[in-house]
């Protein structure tokens, strides 16, 4: 079982800095892409951030230039380095992963890709 766990959150004034990390734990054979959503109060949930296995990234344009995603391949880890904080960051910050899993039945071996969510962490910014 895929599990993803995340850290990092807190309080943070406008201007500073927070770091994110999202470790992915299991029978993982590859991770095809990590994500950042983020979710505000009485708002939808929306891609932050996200890193594909080749190492291409997309952002929000909200965050350009203010955040950056990385992966760390050989932990299955992947980081959100916040920086230039705003107010409107404010929210529930979820790592999601695309994971190809090694499943095994009776002696049988095969592979199972399926998508993954973290239980999220919030990120409070204050002006």
């Amino acid at each position: 079982q895929v599990q993803l766990v995340e850290s990092g959150g807190g309080l943070a004034q406008a201007g500073g800095s927070l770091r994110l990390s999202c470790a992915a734990s299991g029978n993982i054979f590859s991770i095809h892409v990590m994500a950042w959503y983020r979710q505000a109060p009485g708002q939808q949930r929306e891609l932050v951030a996200n890193m594909f296995g080749d190492n291409s990234t997309n952002y929000a344009d909200s965050v350009k230039g203010r955040f950056t995603i990385s992966r760390d391949n050989t932990k299955n880890t992947a980081y959100l380095q916040m920086n230039s904080l705003k107010p409107a960051d404010t929210a529930v910050y979820y790592c999601n992963a695309d994971v190809l899993e090694t499943k095994y039945y009776s002696g049988t071996e095969w592979y199972s890709r399926s998508d993954h969510w973290g239980q999220g962490t919030q990120v409070t910014v204050s002006s």
